[in-house]
C-alpha cells in the first residue's frame, strides 16, 4: 500500500481535508488492514507507538469505502487513544467516499450497528455513517432502539417518542399522550429527556417512580455535625472513615454527643440533603451511610451527584472524592466503575460544606445512584 505522508496526523477530518486524503482511491483487504488496525490499537500513553501508528493511520485513512466495517470492529476494547485514531480514519474514509460518490457498505454497516456485542462507541459511529447516507434508512431504524444498551442510540427514540406525546396532547388525547411519554420515560438514559417526560407526566397527572428508574438509593444513616472550619475536614480522618459503626456515638468540642439517624429521601431525584435535619449550617462535615444488597457478585458504576466537597467509599475503600465547592450539580455528575460483592455492599459518603455565606451555597446534599454502563438501574433502594 502506498505511503501517503510522512507528517503524524492529528486525529480530525480537518487534517484529512487539509492533505488531500480525500481523494484517495487506494484498495484494501481485510488481511491488508490487520497491520495497520493493530498498529493502532497498540498506541498508548505518553506517546507510545505513535510513530507506527501515524504511519498505519496514513495508510488506513485510504482505504475503501468496503473496509470501514472492519475499521469500525478495530473499535471494539480498544483505549481511548486508539479509539482516537480508528475514529478519525473511519471518518475519513466515509467522507472521501461520499464526496467521490461512492457507495457506503449499508449492509454491513446495519449489521453491525445490530450486535450490540460491538462497543457502543463503535456502533453508534456506524449510525452516524448510516444515517449520513441514508436517513430514510436510519430513520427506519430508530425505534428499534429504545432498550438498547448504547444510551446515544436510544436518544432518537425517545426524542420522536416525546415529539408524539406532544402532538397526541395538542388533539386532547390525554390518556394515550402519557402512555407514550411513560414509555418514552422507560427509555431515556440521559437527564434532559427524563427531566423532560417526568415534567409532562407530572402535568398529564401520573407519578412517575425516577427513583426506581434511576437506582437512586433513598434510605441512609446520616452523622453530622463534625468541624470543616478553615476546610481542614476533607483532608482530616474523621471516626466513621477509620470504622464504620452505625452504632456508634461521637463527642464533638463543646460537650454534644451526636448518633447517627436514619433518613429517607422524599424528592424525586432521591436528592440526600443534609440540611433537612441539620438545617442551615457552614463549616461542616457530614456522613452518609447505606447498604446495599446485590443478589451477585458483578461489575457496575457508582455516580454521583453533588456540589459539595466529597468522599465515597465501597466496603471500606476509598473510591474517590473532590475537594471543590459550589461548583454545580447534576445528575450522574461523577461515575465511578465498581465491583459489587454478593450480599450486603456497605457505602459510605463523606460530604463538607464550606465558609461561604451567599444564598446559593447553602446546599448540603447530594444524590447517588447504581446502575450497570448503560446507565440502566440496578435496584430501585438499597436493603436496610
Amino acid at each position: 500500500m502506498k505511503r501517503l505522508l510522512r507528517r503524524a496526523p492529528a486525529p480530525s477530518l480537518a487534517f484529512a481535508l487539509a492533505f488531500g486524503l480525500t481523494g484517495l482511491t487506494a484498495q484494501a483487504g481485510d488481511q491488508e488492514l490487520g497491520p495497520l488496525l493493530a498498529a493502532l490499537r497498540a498506541v498508548g500513553p505518553e506517546g507510545a507507538a505513535n510513530e507506527a501508528a501515524a504511519a498505519a493511520w496514513k495508510d488506513l485513512a485510504g482505504a475503501p469505502a468496503s473496509a470501514l466495517p472492519t475499521v469500525l470492529q478495530a473499535l471494539d476494547g480498544a483505549n481511548p487513544l486508539a479509539q482516537n485514531w480508528l475514529r478519525a480514519a473511519a471518518g475519513t474514509i466515509t467522507d472521501r467516499a461520499l464526496a467521490a460518490g461512492q457507495p457506503l457498505p449499508l449492509d454491513a454497516l446495519t449489521s453491525f450497528l445490530q450486535d450490540t456485542t460491538h462497543a457502543p462507541g463503535a456502533r453508534v459511529l456506524a449510525w452516524d455513517v448510516i444515517r449520513t447516507a441514508d436517513a430514510p434508512r436510519a430513520e427506519g431504524l430508530t425505534m428499534g432502539f429504545l432498550e438498547d444498551p448504547a444510551a446515544d442510540l436510544r436518544r432518537p427514540g425517545v426524542t420522536r417518542l416525546l415529539e408524539q406525546a406532544g402532538a397526541l396532547l395538542a388533539s386532547k388525547q390525554k390518556d394515550q399522550a402519557a402512555d407514550v411519554t411513560e414509555k418514552a420515560f422507560r427509555a431515556a438514559r440521559d437527564e434532559d429527556q427524563i427531566t423532560l417526560a417526568v415534567d409532562q407526566l407530572k402535568e398529564l397527572g401520573r407519578s412517575p417512580d425516577v427513583a426506581g428508574h434511576l437506582g437512586l438509593l433513598l434510605e441512609w444513616k446520616l452523622l453530622a455535625p463534625f468541624s470543616n472550619a478553615q476546610r481542614t475536614g476533607f483532608d482530616t480522618p474523621l471516626p466513621p472513615e477509620e470504622k464504620l459503626d452505625l452504632a456508634a456515638s461521637y463527642p464533638l468540642p463543646d460537650g454534644t454527643m451526636i448518633t447517627w439517624q436514619p433518613f429517607r429521601s422524599t424528592d424525586l431525584y432521591g436528592q440526600i440533603d443534609f440540611n433537612k435535619p441539620y438545617g442551615l449550617i457552614k463549616e461542616v462535615v457530614g456522613f452518609a451511610a447505606t447498604t446495599y444488597d446485590a443478589p451477585e457478585a458483578r461489575d457496575a458504576e457508582l455516580r454521583i451527584g453533588t456540589g459539595n466537597a466529597w468522599k465515597v467509599w465501597l466496603n471500606d475503600r476509598l473510591l474517590f472524592g473532590r475537594d471543590e465547592y459550589h461548583r454545580g450539580s447534576r445528575l450522574d455528575q461523577y461515575s465511578l466503575p465498581i465491583r459489587l460483592e454478593k450480599g450486603p455492599n456497605t457505602i459510605l459518603v463523606k460530604l463538607c460544606q464550606n465558609e461561604q455565606t451567599e444564598t446559593w451555597t447553602v446546599d448540603w446534599r447530594f444524590q447517588l445512584r447504581l446502575c450497570d454502563s448503560t446507565g440502566t438501574a440496578l435496584a430501585a433502594a438499597p436493603a436496610q
